[in-house]
């Protein structure tokens, strides 16, 4: 198996799994926080594979930040494929959908209108900190 074939062998009740020469890990937090804890403990994930619930840009952006060289999302949004293709990473999915709704349904994904006029995966990781730290202080 490809550590991509892993990674979604692996991803059944866990939010994202991440495999690289045959090892894997897993987390359960919810939407991107796994991947910004990541990158902000500086976890080296260059030429992991990674399998994920759901990838739009913002996730994808964090894929390619991160060093991720191939990506599964069982939804994955336009905007994140785009994103991880223009970026030379190898993408799939079950479900490609317009866009990434918020956990309400109600508007689109705050992460995702963070990084909608980015297109540097830095300045999309700085900007995503900035509006987190920004929800935070205004719960």
């Amino acid at each position: 198996m490809t550590d991509l074939e892993i990674a979604k062998a692996n991803l059944e009740g866990h939010s994202i799994c991440l495999c690289k020469n045959g090892e894997y890990f897993t987390d359960d937090g919810r939407g991107i926080s796994p991947m910004m804890k990541f990158i902000a403990e500086g976890k080296e994930l260059t030429g992991f594979s990674a399998a994920d619930q759901i990838v739009g840009k913002a996730a994808a952006m964090l894929f390619v930040k991160a060093g991720v060289r191939s990506v599964y999302g069982k939804t994955m949004s336009d905007s994140g494929k785009e994103f991880l293709e223009a970026n030379n990473i190898s993408c799939s999915y079950d479900i490609l959908t317009d866009r990434i709704i918020n956990r309400q349904g109600t508007d689109i994904c705050p992460m995702e209108k963070a990084v909608a006029d980015i297109n540097d995966a830095h300045e999309g990781y700085n900007n995503l900190v900035i509006v987190i730290n920004r929800l935070r202080s205004n719960q």
